[in-house]
């Protein structure tokens, strides 16, 4: 992991920080809490998607507490990574002050999926899978770190 004496500061960043950048720091702060101080932010705020909530509350992760936050709100912060979770946000990313480096990982946006589900099971589906790729996505983030970091020298 960089930086190991500290904790790497990571922001997941989203269209709306509702949904998909709120599952990934809630994925990082459970399982590298340790090593990763994670936030998440978007580049607008469209609240805290309740379905997003709920799947991550099955899988034993709980965001309830999480609110929809703007990236203007987080520029102060010194972030070694952000990391965009949508191609909107990859496209609109602001350029962050000092050393973040950007990676790109997109997912599905899962409100879009459930649009036009046939019951809330199926819509909730689409959540859990996102949710499921996310989780996978996270448990492998210091190695992915660690790349971009060799990849830096």
């Amino acid at each position: 992991m960089p930086n190991s004496q500290k904790k790497v500061k990571v922001l997941f960043l989203c269209t709306g920080n509702s949904c998909r950048s709120q599952m990934a720091e809630g994925w990082a702060r459970d399982q590298w809490g340790d090593q990763i101080e994670p936030y998440s932010a978007g580049i607008e705020t469209h609240g805290l998607n309740q379905n997003a909530v709920k799947v991550m509350a099955e899988a034993g992760v709980d965001i309830s507490g999480h609110e929809s936050k703007h990236v203007k709100d987080l520029m102060h912060i010194g972030f070694d990574y952000v990391v965009t979770v949508c191609d909107h946000a990859s496209e609109n990313c602001p350029v962050f002050p000092g050393r973040a480096v950007v990676i790109h990982r997109g997912f599905d946006d899962p409100p879009r999926l459930a649009k036009n589900a046939k019951s809330e099971e199926e819509a909730l589906g689409h959540y859990r899978r996102v949710r499921d790729e996310i989780r996978d996505f996270v448990r492998a983030l210091p190695k992915t770190l660690k790349q971009k970091e060799e990849k830096r020298k």
